[in-house]
């Protein structure tokens, strides 16, 4: 599948460097052509020679090379790669890439290439976690930058969280997704929605729910992977981006409706978020008070919109397959049955989230599929499992369709 594609990579400066050289010599082992630019700051973590002899290429560094700009200029480098790869991603290159700088050669190239960029971030989890970094996260999203990772563990500065940068044979599973234009879902549009929303009460107050978003991310990766262009809208999680999917991060459940109305149409939908059904009536701008001996203040609730019954409707663009889940901690299947006719929907995934699964905020799963031909109950398997079984329905589905 990698057989003569070119991938240019650009190495930023951050510990996670060393991994590059390993992530060159499996390209090659694919037959990948690599290019590599190498800002100042990563030449601090890895030797231009070492990459060089793994990318059997030169190494380019500077932008004011009047040798490199008459051999290779930046805009040829840049344009002649099937695909962009920024390993590592860090902080400060994914800033400057979302606020269009061209101060160095690895900048540059990012902002005069017509290719699509992959980036694999890698940053103190601290970093990963700061606002400016989710803004400019979102920014590169909307513009169709693809991420693969971060991961979560141990820290080269011996803090947990998420900030690892993804490993090689993850990055290069990332870029063979991309390429996959054979895949059974080539050709189609998919979206997926994922993780909670927020509905905030006051500033600093909200109501939300125990959603990971585990179970849309990986279904949102396995969409991906079997080649269909896939848009993620999902709440506030803790999670790296799918690999091949574009993410679009929201908070309120309007603000989904908003994104997933946005995003039409496609071919299939699978609502996966844990919408909140209500929001506070009248958001407070202000840190709502405790007045010692006053009773609570009473908390007016408005009904939010159902997304699922919106996209599964009378939507003039309502897609070929809806597929929603019924969450529930009591009669699986006769709550998800009785969803399924309620919301005109195609199929449901019920899932039992009861306390003792500890499906919220687990690595597993187990569903039942309900249909108008039936139910069809899975084992349990892992949530990863659960999204490449639901993809292959998908597909067998899709092929029916006109």
């Amino acid at each position: 599948m990698l057989a003569g594609k070119t991938i240019l990579l650009v190495i930023a400066g951050g510990i996670a460097a060393y991994k590059c050289l390993e992530l060159i010599r499996r390209l090659r082992e694919k037959g990948v052509s690599c290019r590599a630019v190498l800002t100042k700051a990563g030449a601090e973590f890895v030797t231009p020679l070492s990459v060089a002899a793994l990318t059997e290429d030169k190494v380019y560094m500077d932008l004011f090379s009047l040798t490199d700009e008459s051999e290779m200029g930046h805009i040829r480098l840049s344009r002649e790669a099937d695909l962009v790869v920024v390993a590592p991603a860090t902080a400060d290159i994914l800033a400057r890439m979302a606020g269009g700088h061209a101060n160095d050669l690895a900048t540059t190239a990012l902002l005069a290439t017509d290719k699509d960029l992959l980036c694999a971030p890698a940053m103190n989890v601290r970093m990963w976690e700061h606002p400016a970094t989710k803004a400019n996260m979102d920014t590169l999203g909307r513009r169709g930058v693809l991420f693969v990772g971060p991961a979560e563990g141990d820290m080269a500065c011996g803090e947990w969280g998420f900030g690892r940068m993804a490993e090689p044979d993850d990055i290069v599973a990332a870029i063979e997704a991309y390429f996959a234009q054979g895949g059974a879902l080539a050709g189609r549009r998919a979206l997926v929605t994922s993780g909670p929303t927020v509905e905030p009460i006051d500033p600093v107050r909200f109501i939300c729910n125990r959603s990971s978003g585990r179970q849309g991310h990986a279904i949102a990766a396995a969409l991906a992977e079997a080649g269909a262009e896939t848009t993620l809208v999902t709440g506030p999680v803790a999670l790296p981006a799918p690999a091949g999917a574009r993410v679009v991060r929201v908070e309120t459940a309007r603000e989904m409706l908003a994104a997933c109305e946005a995003a039409l149409p496609v071919d299939v939908v699978v609502c996966a978020a844990a919408v909140c059904d209500w929001r506070p009536v009248g958001e407070a701008g202000e840190k709502i008070k405790k007045a010692e001996g006053s009773p609570p203040p009473a908390l007016m609730l408005d009904e939010n919109p159902d997304i699922l019954a919106t996209l599964s409707g009378r939507h003039e663009r309502r897609p070929a397959l809806v597929i929603g889940f019924a969450a529930e901690t009591t009669d699986l299947v006769a709550n998800a049955q009785r969803k399924l006719a309620r919301k005109g929907c195609d199929w449901i995934v019920g899932n039992d989230v009861s306390a003792a699964t500890g499906t919220f905020g687990g690595a597993e799963n187990s569903v039942v599929l309900v249909s108008a031909e039936g139910v069809e109950p899975w084992p349990r398997m892992s949530k990863e499992a659960v999204g490449r079984r639901l993809v292959e329905a998908i597909a067998k589905r899709l092929e029916r369709a006109p």
